[in-house]
């Protein structure tokens, strides 16, 4: 069994997170996937970052949420890139991958899936290239609620036992679990597995760590560094 090789926010060990040009260097790098993270900004877009405080990533004060599209333009991650929308980002792949959608920001699953419903429909692009994941598992079952077509995945951390993101999978009819990779030996893999889901893991960096996941047999591993996969 080949496991999927997932960029994380592009490839955040290479290039600055959630930027194109992170992802199209995760591209270059040979992965099967990237994962991303959305939030929605106040003129409607669906925007790539990881937080709502722009702070860390631009070196300036702002609130996504609270900004334009037109806003975003004055701030730019680590000194240099441009904060991408969702849908330039699916435009500006030249081929279909699969690409992990983390749902960050609250309001962000009806325009997900109208983006993921319109690239499907007109495009290269299948559902299956897609899968929606959040950690927000109030917004992961309102995008359920309005799309029962798209993949979905039950992000899970440290705090959330593995049992709890099953029945709640099993509750959305979620077609994988994506633990944080501590989480995760033989028997929880097969766990996952045996109650009908894919395992994707994160973040996952240590070439020990790497192995040891591809060993116990999970699906996809998501990795700042996708080359070591």
């Amino acid at each position: 069994m080949s496991v999927l090789r997932i960029g994380h926010r592009g490839s955040k060990g290479y290039v600055a997170e959630n930027t194109l040009e992170s992802i199209n260097n995760a591209i270059s790098l040979g992965v099967n996937g990237i994962e991303i993270d959305i939030f929605k900004c106040l003129s409607g877009e669906l925007v790539l970052s990881h937080e709502n405080n722009l702070k860390r990533l631009t070196g300036k004060s702002g609130q996504l949420e609270k900004l334009t599209l037109s806003d975003l333009k004055d701030f730019l991650v680590a000194g240099k890139y441009k904060i991408p929308t969702l849908n330039d980002v699916l435009i500006k792949i030249e081929s279909p991958l699969f690409v992990n959608i983390e749902l960050k920001g609250s309001d962000t699953a009806g325009a997900t899936s109208k983006i993921v419903a319109d690239f499907s429909r007109k495009t290269s692009w299948t559902l299956d290239h897609f899968i929606v994941s959040s950690s927000n598992w109030n917004e992961l079952e309102k995008f359920r609620s309005i799309d029962n077509n798209t993949p979905v995945g039950v992000l899970v951390n440290k705090s959330i036992s593995i049992n709890e993101a099953i029945e709640f999978g099993k509750k959305i009819n979620a077609q994988a679990i994506h633990p944080h990779y501590q989480l995760l030996d033989e028997i929880t893999v097969k766990k996952i597995k045996n109650n009908g889901f894919k395992t994707y893991t994160w973040t996952v960096n240590n070439a020990d760590d790497i192995n040891f996941m591809k060993k116990i047999k999970v699906d996809g591993i998501i990795s700042d560094y996708p080359d070591r996969i």
